[in-house]
């Protein structure tokens, strides 16, 4: 449980509505911001650069309400909750509601509000390439990655030589292992990769089959998800040498969520099942 820092009931004022006169005269706005983060070396050291420094964040805060004009509060939210988490560094995780009080309905009430919570996401990626300039299809991925605003790639594996798998007959693979922070959920980090691997005129004419590049979402937090079209962990992850061997480079205790397994420990499985 991470400590946190609670910004209560800051009014502005600001143009946000779907009718035109919400965008013309405006009215007042309530924001609540709850900021998680480790306070610790703060309360040791009584230094401010060891925490947030809370009138920064509330005219932050300000600025978005007040300079910008969006239909919806859910917009506000979300956009004040995204740029709080890639200006502070030490900033973990936010829990925002904004009010909108007297909001026009027709009917008596105090406030109309939504609450959101957001926060920095890790996740490991596979890449792959086995045709053209293998190593630049590879550099091209992490920089993709690194050019997204809302994700940094925070540590990259070597990579490493390795045969192809499945049936087809195809030149060896280059593969590596990502370790990234990103404020996407995982069906915007899949269509991340897939946009990633389209830059590289991937093409999927045959499965298992040669590629210029090759993105797959090895695990995200300790989520289990099991949709038709995205599945994770991957769930060829236990098989694959050339999955594991990079990431016990960069992750060796990193656990399963299913197996309850390192991928240091399937990766010798892996092994001995060979010999």
């Amino acid at each position: 449980m991470m400590d946190q820092i609670y910004i209560e009931n800051l009014e502005l004022f600001g143009y946000h509505g779907v009718l035109e006169q919400e965008q013309e005269l405006g009215q007042k706005f309530v924001v609540s911001a709850t900021l998680f983060l480790d306070t610790r070396r703060a309360g040791k050291t009584d230094s401010l650069k060891e925490s947030l420094d809370y009138s920064e964040v509330c005219q932050k805060i300000k600025e978005i309400v007040e300079r910008q004009c969006y239909l919806l509060i859910e917009r506000v939210a979300e956009i004040i909750a995204e740029k709080l988490l890639l200006t502070f560094d030490l900033l973990k995780e936010v829990e925002i509601t904004v009010k909108k009080p007297w909001a026009p309905v027709m009917v008596h009430l105090d406030t109309v509000s939504v609450t959101i919570r957001r926060k920095w996401h890790k996740a490991y990626l596979s890449i792959g390439s086995n045709i053209g300039d293998r190593e630049g299809y590879l550099d091209q991925a992490v920089d993709y990655l690194n050019n997204e605003e809302d994700t940094r790639v925070t540590t990259v594996s070597d990579y490493i030589e390795t045969e192809p798998w499945g049936d087809v007959e195809q030149d060896d693979f280059l593969n590596g292992a990502l370790e990234i922070e990103t404020l996407k959920t995982p069906r915007e980090l899949l269509e991340t990769a897939m946009a990633i691997e389209k830059e590289a005129h991937r093409e999927r004419l045959v499965h298992w089959g040669p590629r210029t590049l090759d993105v797959d979402i090895l695990f995200y937090d300790d989520e289990i998800i099991m949709e038709e079209d995205l599945k994770i962990p991957h769930v060829e992850i236990p098989k694959r040498e050339f999955v594991l061997e990079p990431m016990v480079a960069i992750a060796p205790y990193h656990m399963h969520p299913v197996f309850h397994k390192s991928v240091s420990e399937m990766l010798e499985e892996v092994r001995r099942e060979k010999t």
